[in-house]
């Protein structure tokens, strides 16, 4: 929408960017149009009533119910109307579509930092596939930022210490602004960043080159990454079915009983606080004994914060399904072509 190549809106690169304009333009319409009422009405009725002459008497005027009634009913109506329109339209954004991949989002002082399922990260850009609805988990290291995509009209603000969600569904390729909508210190007018919505071919090359340019063969998704993770931690040595916590097989999306006598529906949410504050919700049956991982996931030499290896954690408990736990190191056969015969080890075997 230009006057005098002037952009008034952003443009519009996504399906609830439509909804969201119609509904701003009712709403933009209704109270503009109530505002010029207002004061013609005013400008009208100083004109007519004036004191024409001088010791005139005001007429006594003791109102109308009918006018009472029908200058209340009126705005209600409207805002009603914006009120479930809204509600419509907040649900299209709330409800992700079940098949929607999910990119995870961290926000830092004064960056934004992207994980792909496939494994790929990305810093300050995000490369999307048009017309592929995708869900967007967001959370904070520091303070509290906010994800805003102008061009598809949506904005969420991250928090420290808790997962929020969005999703989008682009449908028009193109390079969009991406901000930080929240005042978040000295640098925040430096958080920003692009949205790269592309064409299959053209998204398909760029994933391959990113992966060819940035992984290594052994390197994988995110629930790849996660299942590494668990196993250099030695969280096998608990979760498993004959340990001492209870086995993490299908625990996604489930509801649990806890000791306290309530129950909690296990989410991203519920899993972070259960690695970083394990004592807070223990699953009912299971005795306090977890310790906790605050401060010990951060490896600075893969250039990994403790939030983006909880993500690969998360990604990995929540494809967990029945008899997909990992066998601890130990029980993992040699590699083929590995000699078997300490005898025959360039050492005898003596080491």
């Amino acid at each position: 929408m230009l006057i005098a190549n002037i952009p008034l809106l952003p443009e519009r690169a996504s399906e609830q960017a439509a909804q969201v304009d119609y509904l701003f333009y009712f709403i933009s319409g209704v109270t503009g149009a109530g505002t010029i009422l207002v004061f013609v009405l005013l400008a009208y009725l100083c004109t007519v009533h004036r004191r024409k002459r001088e010791g005139e008497q005001t007429p006594r005027i003791l109102g109308s119910h009918k006018l009472e009634i029908f200058w209340s009913a009126i705005p209600l109506v409207l805002f009603l109307v914006m009120f479930a329109w809204g509600v419509v339209v907040f649900d299209q954004g709330y409800a992700v579509p079940a098949d929607a991949p999910e990119v995870f989002v961290v926000g830092k002082q004064w960056m934004w930092k992207m994980q792909h399922p496939n494994g790929v990260r990305e810093i300050n850009e995000l490369h999307l596939l048009v017309n592929q609805p995708v869900k967007i988990t967001l959370i904070s290291e520091d303070v509290i930022h906010s994800f805003g995509v102008p061009a598809f009209r949506d904005k969420i603000d991250l928090l420290p210490g808790r997962y929020v969600t969005t999703w989008y569904h682009p449908n028009k390729a193109g390079r969009y602004q991406l901000y930080c909508d929240q005042l978040c210190g000295v640098g925040h007018s430096q958080m920003i960043g692009w949205i790269h919505v592309m064409e299959k071919d053209e998204y398909d090359a760029w994933l391959n080159g990113k992966r060819t340019e940035t992984l290594g063969p052994t390197d994988g998704s995110l629930a790849w990454e996660g299942r590494k993770l668990f196993l250099k931690l030695q969280c096998i040595s608990c979760h498993n079915q004959k340990g001492r916590a209870p086995v993490l097989e299908g625990l996604y999306g489930s509801t649990v009983p806890l000791r306290d006598g309530s129950s909690v529906v296990v989410n991203e949410n519920y899993i972070r606080e259960s690695i970083l504050k394990p004592l807070a919700k223990v699953h009912q049956g299971w005795e306090p004994i977890m310790p906790t991982f605050a401060g010990q996931l951060e490896d600075k030499h893969l250039n990994l914060s403790e939030e983006e290896a909880l993500i690969r954690l998360i990604a990995f408990i929540k494809t967990l399904g029945p008899g997909q736990t990992p066998t601890p190191n130990e029980k993992f056969p040699p590699p083929i072509g590995a000699p078997t015969d300490p005898s025959k080890l360039p050492d005898g075997g003596k080491k």
